[in-house]
């Protein structure tokens, strides 16, 4: 599980560095007011907030807290013509590919010593520019899938689905619609595994404000993205990413009393880490004891067996069943001897799907 990644793009000079410099806590990203100076993508693993596992450590006396984590990659600042290979296009491009979800960081925020690369602010057109060039790299991968495909089908008539498949797609692709605004059933999306669509990926817009638009993170552009981003259902998270790299500088007691000085709840890059591991599908099961507290990655819809095998592969060989408290039961129970005093410690079998927050003991050979 822990090969789950976001990838975090936007034009240069959007404010892509210093939030991933702040996702990291450390200057990874060399933030400077020009393009191109982001130039390997940097990547950070970066731990989900989940205020449970410090709940449960407490209850248990535990000795180590072990979150859930999660992946994020930071993309070079792509530029108009990155599907020709522009700025340094192509390996941009290659990067995304490998991503799973796509945090799309947009300039809403008026500040003349940050120049822009298309010299005014404007975010729809900034979306439009970077949309363009996944749709443009998504086409030439087709057209060349295609080519290959249409001979090989001469001969094997059971590749005939899949080119059809691609024709459709390459027809949407030409009228500038991402992949991931087309439908598709269970048989095609079987085929699609194959090719890994930039356009396919979920995509969410980070909207980046300047200090003056807090605590309400509104002003006029965001909501002309919130407009964007409701036709294609996308989320858009608004942050200040000037004030999430001021917090990172703070020790939690000072960054909390900044945050509550202006009436803001938590951090930002609390809620787009949050955001980005619930887009991709996933929820945290919880095992607690002397030694460790810990949180488990499993995607939605996981059976119990199958989740054993994220702590070991042993324990879901030799699954016999799965003791399962749920978190609010755990802490008014105030742990699990006394759950299961008073019947709230369930057994159940191996096809029993996970639910996020379940506090859970494996039985196993």
């Amino acid at each position: 599980m822990s090969k789950l990644s976001c990838g975090i793009v936007g034009l240069p000079n959007v404010g892509k560095s210093t939030l991933f410099n702040a996702l990291l806590k450390k200057k990874q990203a060399g933030a400077s007011n020009y393009p191109f100076c982001t130039i390997d993508p940097n990547v950070g693993i970066v731990d989900v907030p989940d205020e449970r596992l410090e709940t449960l450590a407490n209850i248990s006396k535990s000795e180590k807290i072990i979150p859930a984590a999660m992946t994020f990659v930071d993309i070079a600042g792509l530029v108009k013509g990155a599907s020709q290979g522009e700025g340094l296009g192509n390996k941009f491009l290659a990067n995304i590919r490998e991503t799973d979800v796509i945090i799309h960081v947009v300039r809403c925020f008026e500040n003349d010593e940050v120049i822009h690369v298309e010299g005014k602010i404007d975010p729809i057109s900034d979306i439009e520019v970077i949309n363009l060039e996944l749709i443009l790299a998504d086409m030439q991968m087709t057209e060349n899938s295609l080519q290959k495909l249409e001979r090989q089908a001469k001969g094997n008539k059971e590749l005939i689905p899949t080119v059809n498949l691609l024709k459709r797609i390459l027809a949407h692709l030409n009228e500038n619609q991402p992949v991931r605004s087309l439908e598709f059933n269970k048989e095609e999306q079987e085929l699609l595994k194959l090719y890994h669509f930039i356009t396919a990926k979920e995509v969410i817009y980070a909207t980046n404000v300047s200090e003056a638009d807090l605590p309400s993170m509104d002003n006029q552009y965001v909501q002309q993205v919130k407009e964007f981003a409701k036709k294609e259902n996308s989320l858009v998270i608004p942050i200040c990413a000037k004030l999430e790299e001021e917090l990172v500088q703070l020790d939690e007691t000072e960054a909390q009393e900044y945050l509550e000085s202006l009436e803001l709840e938590e951090p930002g890059l609390n809620r787009l880490i949050r955001i980005g591991f619930e887009t991709l599908g996933l929820i945290t099961f919880l095992t607690t004891g002397e030694q460790e507290t810990r949180a488990w990655t499993i995607r939605k819809g996981t059976p119990a067996q199958e989740a054993a095998g994220a702590i070991h592969t042993d324990i879901q060989k030799g699954f016999i069943r799965a003791e399962v408290v749920t978190f609010d039961e755990m802490v008014e129970c105030q742990g699990r001897v006394k759950a299961k005093e008073l019947g709230k410690a369930r057994m159940e079998g191996k096809d029993y799907i996970v639910q996020d927050g379940d506090v859970i003991l494996f039985f196993h050979n």
